[in-house]
């Protein structure tokens, strides 16, 4: 289906998101070990790198970075209406921006539907230069979970099936607070008090 004939308010999710993840926490059954950040559960595992992304002005943490074998996912929760996704309309609006900022776009379909490849222009200390990302979402109950996949995964199989394998035990939890469509779900450091 084309992006222009999408039903841009369905929901975009595997199939089997409710059994094999990415999970909400009403999903979740007996205790397991996570790594509690708010609104995301993070699973543990050997060799994994947590790295949370502060927002400077406001302080505020929006975004967890995983660290894997040499691979990357970014993830970021966000409120999302009962019925219908957000995924299809974000995933164009993605593309429009990446396309505004000199880097190129377009769309792949992947493990997880449909997900957006793309060269983004980073500034480093030498100046700019082309990045390649992969951007992934998954529609669930109120909420939308995107993830950004860089680095080894990219060129090598075994180490994107890692990620994905990563971005499926991610656990959402939603909470009962109203928030608008795209609103970031609150994330907060391992430990913090009120956590």
């Amino acid at each position: 289906m084309s992006d222009s004939s999408a039903n841009f308010s369905a929901k975009s999710a595997p199939i089997n998101r409710e059994n094999a993840g990415p999970f909400d926490s009403s999903e979740i059954t007996g205790a397991r070990p996570y790594i509690d950040l708010g609104s995301l559960k993070i699973l543990p595992r050997p060799d994994l790198q947590l790295r949370l992304e502060v927002e400077e002005q406001s302080k505020r943490v929006v975004a967890v970075t995983l660290e894997l074998h040499g691979s990357t996912l970014q993830v970021q929760a966000f409120a999302a209406p009962r019925t219908g996704g957000l995924w299809h309309e974000i995933r164009i609006q993605l593309a429009e921006q990446i396309k505004s900022q000199g880097g190129t776009a377009q769309n792949a379909i992947g493990s997880f539907g449909s997900e957006l490849v793309a060269q983004v222009i980073v500034t480093t200390p030498e100046g700019q230069k082309p990045n390649e990302v992969r951007f992934i979402g998954v529609d669930g109950p109120r909420w939308f979970l995107r993830g950004v996949i860089s680095g080894k995964a990219l060129s090598d199989d075994d180490a994107m099936r890692e990620i994905s394998d990563l971005f499926r035990s991610i656990v959402v939890v939603r909470g009962q607070i109203p928030l608008p469509p795209r609103e970031l779900l609150p994330l907060h450091v391992p430990g913090a008090p009120g956590a």
